[in-house]
């Protein structure tokens, strides 16, 4: 009997948790979407990341439009090193110092150290996006964060799609011009 009680008092507290709303994990459907582009960007003889463009259409429609820019790591880079290489490459690109030193502390607060293998995804749509992350040995992507200033989303999409890029190659192949 008093099991009974105490299985009845314990469905009772675990009732609210049970009904509990279950928060809803963004659409990931951009795994779906078609190729735009591939390319690979290297140092010497190290290669550091291959990227794929994709759309809903499988057609780069310039700036602004939806796309996903996936990348996958080829070697280890921390954390640091990745926000020097976006500050670099965003002081090419003309951006001023002011907007650097905005933008740079949203992206610490969201970039891993990668390894070898690891994938960091950014989706852009409507002038905002949202960061992915999938370690190798995982079979998930993990939501990161999202970016709700069109002028940081715009600015990260820069880095490879400008025609100002450091690297017009590797546009011109993610873009689908080549």
């Amino acid at each position: 009997m008093k099991w009974r009680l105490m299985l009845s008092l314990l469905g009772i507290l675990a009732a609210p948790v049970l009904a509990a709303p279950v928060k809803a994990e963004p659409t990931q459907e951009w795994v779906t979407w078609p190729s735009v582009g591939q390319a690979k960007l290297s140092w010497l003889w190290f290669d550091i990341y291959h990227s794929t463009l994709r759309s809903p259409s499988g057609r780069y429609e310039g700036d602004g439009s939806t796309v996903a820019l996936q990348i996958v790591y080829q070697r280890d880079i921390s954390a640091e090193e990745l926000l020097k290489a976006t500050e670099e490459q965003w002081q090419q690109l003309g951006f001023t110092d002011e907007q650097v030193a905005q933008w740079l502390p949203q992206l610490s607060a969201i970039f891993p150290s990668v390894n070898q293998g690891d994938q960091l995804v950014y989706v852009s749509s409507a002038n905002k996006g949202r960061f992915y992350w999938r370690q190798q040995a995982s079979s998930t992507f993990e939501p990161l964060a999202h970016i709700d200033n069109p002028q940081l989303d715009s600015a990260f999409l820069a880095i490879w799609l400008s025609p100002n890029s450091a690297y017009p190659k590797l546009r011109q192949q993610l873009i689908g011009a080549t």
